[in-house]
């Protein structure tokens, strides 16, 4: 009796070990964000942004230099005028003050919104290339590894490369 309590025993820890060993052979890592900044498709992504930014940034700039030169104006001929005069100009330059605040309110939306519309359908390509390397070598967790503080096991960042040509 006693000894098929331990033979028992034995076989649980036996079972436990190889299911500890089988769990950890089971997860891997990858550099999501070496991948996102080196994929093509990114690159263009990026540029694409960066083109639309230097427009509204020209926009902005020809903006504010035109409520400059109005404000310099009208500042010189302020003692020249009415006083209904330049109470009109005071509520001219509050309102072309907020449509630039607006504006920049707005094309800052408008590039993240552009952003993400650009963006979400490259994370969703990466992100299914590396489920499709992670079952293919047969792990059932692929963790980012640009945020671990240890990553000992499998790195597939290059497969997950592979996969997505470049």
């Amino acid at each position: 009796m006693k000894q098929i309590k331990t033979l028992l025993i034995a076989a649980i820890l036996v079972l436990g070990a190889s299911q500890t060993i089988n769990a950890q052979a089971k997860a891997a890592h990858v550099d999501v964000s070496d991948i996102m900044t080196k994929l093509p498709a990114m690159l263009d992504a990026q540029k694409q942004l960066e083109k639309l930014s230097a427009t509204y940034d020209a926009d902005y700039k020809k903006m504010a230099e035109e409520f400059q030169a109005k404000l310099k104006k009208y500042d010189t001929e302020a003692a020249t005028v009415t006083d209904a005069v330049n109470a009109e100009r005071q509520k001219e330059v509050q309102d072309m003050q907020k449509r630039i605040q607006d504006f920049g309110q707005n094309a800052q939306k408008e590039l993240q919104t552009k952003q993400e519309e650009i963006t979400k359908p490259i994370y969703e390509k990466v992100r299914a290339a590396i489920q499709k390397v992670g079952k293919a070598k047969g792990f059932q967790y692929v963790l980012d590894g640009s945020n671990l503080l240890l990553a000992d096991g499998p790195n597939l960042t290059v497969d997950v490369k592979k996969e997505l040509g470049f």
